[in-house]
């Protein structure tokens, strides 16, 4: 099975205002939305500001990242990029 590169998208910036439902529906006219994701924090459980919109195919996604990075949602600059789904052979830890 070939590997999907680029259908994930990693959203920063988001406003503590911001729910997965609204992610889902800014994200979804550019097209299927399979999963949208805000990463919370587990001590307060409140939105640490960024999270995850998964679309079917990679054009879809890579038509949301042109539109959305950059764009003001709730007030804030947001920044739209491929999510990095996996770490490098090469990398180090301290």
């Amino acid at each position: 099975m070939a590997k999907r590169l680029g259908s994930q998208l990693f959203v920063s910036r988001l406003s503590s205002f911001t729910s997965s439902e609204k992610l889902r529906k800014l994200f979804s006219p550019f097209g299927n939305v399979t999963e949208a994701r805000l990463i919370m924090d587990r001590r307060t459980d409140r939105p640490k500001g960024f999270g995850f919109v998964t679309y079917q195919s990679d054009v879809e996604a890579q038509k949301a990242l042109k539109v959305m990075n950059g764009r003001m949602v709730d007030g804030r600059l947001i920044f739209v990029e491929v999510a990095q789904t996996g770490r490098h052979e090469n990398d180090t830890y301290s």
